[in-house]
């Protein structure tokens, strides 16, 4: 290739490298502005402050059984993997649009030698050697930025699938919490109904031996009897339900069911209530919530896509060059006399399509639209749901607290008559009777204890905490 040649290239590739500053179609703004809320409009009166929320939420029970699950969990979950997976896929597929818009060079070579039939009489060596290499490249100059835009759809895409797998994360840890928690809230139910259930028997025994002195009648022992019987038959639904959380911690954990019984044979009280919550606000929300930044990340690679379906009406050109050479003698094959090139400039441009394209970037800007009106929506959701979460968290501390007076109300009055009855004032079945009125306010005490835990998780999960950054 002479210089002059060689000057002709370098300047179509400098041209070509100038004009590739183009990109048509949309630029991404960024997403619309969200709701101006400067504040939860549910956040209770008291128990819950404006702090920034703590993300590994879970920390706040001080139960390191609790705490192992939520590690284990977010190291082995079945559907983290999957969503792991996915991302991997992602980034796989931004390396190859990011590689597109690079040239592509391949290389051969060949050694041959052939023996043509003496009939031709060609003359020269017969058989006869051949040695020839060659390097072929192409290189599509993107001049309106097609591959661009796909590099940008492919970035924010990856970028949502790395959203979604925070999403998950967010899920799974208030998943291991909620089934802990009930797993805790169950057994303790058991406890107290198997506490309730002999108390129960004692009176039944007691009227039963009435019944015999004529100080009781059948209706006396019946009603008893009906009352214990009620009370066993809700065991084998409690026991089913204490199997159904340990089964569910197994599975989450990835593991398989009975995995996990002997870590939690010690799980029969609830943890400690957190005595005050964080919440942030809404700003912080927004920015917490990976649903919301993985709808975000979608809006851009939809406003990207719109760009690459415009590139479409826009000539393409290709660059293809060839620089071969060949001798029968691999000692002089790279010699300039054995050398061989081609350059092709191409050019291609859809000039009638039929509406083809305009088609396909009116359903990309569909897309886009749908893309934006999902955004709004995450964004929507995730103040209703956090406001919401908020409001029933603060009405269940209430509840609770007054769950807790009656509790301790009927423990009061259960001392009395246990009092009274040492002193032989009341009988053994107004003693039986009371103690079993204060264990009936221990189990409702134990339940809104449960929910006010299942609460709390909701909260955390509404406010988009327990991912990790930089996951996967």
């Amino acid at each position: 290739m002479t210089t002059d040649a060689y000057g002709k290239l370098f300047l179509s590739a400098t041209l070509a490298l100038l004009l590739a500053g183009c990109s048509v179609g949309p630029d991404y703004q960024g997403p619309p502005d969200a709701p101006a809320v400067s504040q939860f409009q549910r956040l209770p009166s008291s128990g819950v402050g404006t702090q920034p929320a703590q993300a590994r939420w879970w920390l706040a029970f001080h139960d390191p059984r609790l705490n192992g699950l939520i590690d284990n969990a977010l190291r082995h979950n079945p559907d983290l993997a999957i969503a792991a997976a996915r991302l991997k896929e992602a980034r796989a597929t931004l390396m190859g649009d990011e590689a597109q818009q690079y040239p592509k060079l391949n290389a051969s070579a060949l050694a041959a030698r052939a023996k043509l039939p003496d009939s031709i009489g060609l003359g020269g060596d017969n058989p006869m050697n051949l040695y020839s290499s060659s390097f072929d490249a192409s290189w599509e100059l993107n001049l309106f930025g097609q591959e661009r835009r796909a590099v940008q759809a492919g970035r924010a895409q990856a970028q949502a699938s790395e959203a979604s797998l925070a999403d998950t994360q967010v899920s799974i840890a208030a998943e291991v919490a909620r089934n802990y928690l009930l797993l805790c809230g169950t057994r303790e139910r058991l406890a107290n109904l198997n506490q309730n259930l002999q108390l129960q028997q004692k009176a039944l025994d007691l009227v039963s031996q009435r019944r015999e002195r004529g100080a009781a009648n059948d209706s006396d022992v019946n009603r008893l009897q009906t009352q214990l019987e009620n009370s066993r038959a809700e065991i084998p639904s409690l026991q089913a339900d204490i199997n159904d959380y340990q089964d569910q911690l197994a599975f989450l954990s990835g593991l398989t069911p009975g995995a996990l019984d002997t870590l939690l044979a010690g799980a029969d009280r609830l943890p400690a209530q957190p005595d005050r919550v964080n919440a942030g606000d809404p700003v912080s929300l927004l920015r917490h919530r990976p649903d919301i930044r993985s709808a975000e990340r979608q809006l851009a690679a939809s406003t990207a896509t719109v760009g690459e379906h415009v590139a479409d009406l826009y000539p393409k050109v290709t660059l293809r060059g060839l620089l071969g050479f060949s001798s029968s003698d691999s000692g002089q094959i790279y010699r300039q006399e054995n050398e061989s090139w081609m350059l092709i400039p191409m050019l291609q441009w859809n000039i009638l399509d039929f509406g083809r394209v305009r088609s396909q970037i009116n359903v990309a800007k569909a897309q886009r639209d749908e893309a934006e009106a999902q955004w709004r929506k995450t964004v929507l959701d995730a103040l209703r749901d956090a406001n919401s979460s908020l409001s029933r968290y603060g009405q269940q501390r209430q509840t609770l607290v007054n769950y807790l007076q009656v509790e301790n109300t009927a423990d009061r009055d259960s001392a009395l008559v246990s009092q009274r009855y040492g002193a032989g004032v009341s009988s053994l079945i107004d003693l039986l009777d009371t103690q079993r009125t204060a264990l009936t306010a221990g189990q409702n005490r134990i339940q809104a204890q449960t929910s006010l835990a299942l609460d709390f998780v909701a909260l955390q999960k509404s406010l988009g905490l327990g991912w990790q950054d930089g996951a996967g």
